[in-house]
């Protein structure tokens, strides 16, 4: 009986990890999350990258993943490490994993990996809501009978089935505004900016959009434009969300 062994990869250990942040832009954004990873680990084999592999019968890249957007949202903020068996320049990493990712699925920084606990720095989300067809009046009333609410509870199906979850609590800011630079005379579209602590059963712009409408009878007469600004560390005093390479640049 012929003996079983392993594929042939490169299983040297890893010499270097190094975290990126990535964009999802434009019609991109409708790619999921397993779409984004085998382009990523496409792009790692054409940009000739020294990924590291594990070992046994079942070989993947090094890759690890941390609270990626869902399907649907653009994104300014995801965040992606990559284990290399040798060492490589971070801005030569970013530069050759660009030119090999379709556009729209944007490399935007990288740096080495000189922390541990890189996922627990990702404690919120800052997220715009673009609302075409609705007056910033009217969004404006729905958010402060939002605001007023102690807890507001809204369902989504999880993995484990139908989750009954409260979406006000780990919203720490909402503000309604107008968009800059609309021209005169265009159609309404108001604006609603959020910051949510992130937590065991994630808030996601649709979970707010739902207590909206359970809490104010807000319905948008338009499917809204989501787009993921910023996630990181939360300063309590300002609810900014920071920048969560810093302690790896050394800041």
């Amino acid at each position: 009986m012929p003996s079983r062994r392993p594929p042939d990869r490169n299983i040297a250990p890893v010499a270097q990890r190094i975290r990126l942040r990535y964009a999802r832009r434009g019609r991109l954004r409708f790619s999921s999350h397993r779409d984004f990873q085998r382009a990523l680990e496409r792009a790692i084999r054409r940009a000739g990258l020294p990924i590291a592999y594990s070992a046994g019968f079942s070989p993947h890249p090094k890759i690890s993943y941390a609270n990626s957007a869902p399907t649907g949202a653009a994104s300014e903020a995801e965040y992606v490490e990559i284990g290399l068996t040798h060492e490589r320049d971070p801005v030569h990493v970013l530069a050759e994993l660009d030119a090999a990712l379709p556009p729209g699925l944007d490399i935007v920084d990288a740096v080495v990996a000189r922390t541990p606990d890189f996922a627990a720095r990702l404690e919120a989300s800052h997220w715009l809501i673009e609302l075409p067809e609705v007056s910033v009046p009217g969004l404006q009333q729905a958010r402060d009978a939002f605001w007023a609410a102690e807890a507001i509870e809204v369902e989504r199906m999880a993995k484990s089935g139908l989750r009954k979850f409260d979406a006000r609590g780990p919203v720490v800011l909402a503000e309604v505004r107008d968009p800059q630079g609309a021209p005169a005379g265009s159609a309404p579209c108001a604006i609603l900016e959020v910051v949510v602590r992130h937590v065991t059963m994630s808030v996601r712009p649709d979970d707010v959009l739902a207590a909206l409408r359970r809490e104010a009878d807000f319905e948008p007469p338009v499917p809204p434009r989501v787009t993921r600004l910023a996630q990181g560390p939360l300063d309590l005093a300002t609810y900014a969300v920071g920048d969560p390479f810093a302690p790896d640049r050394g800041d």
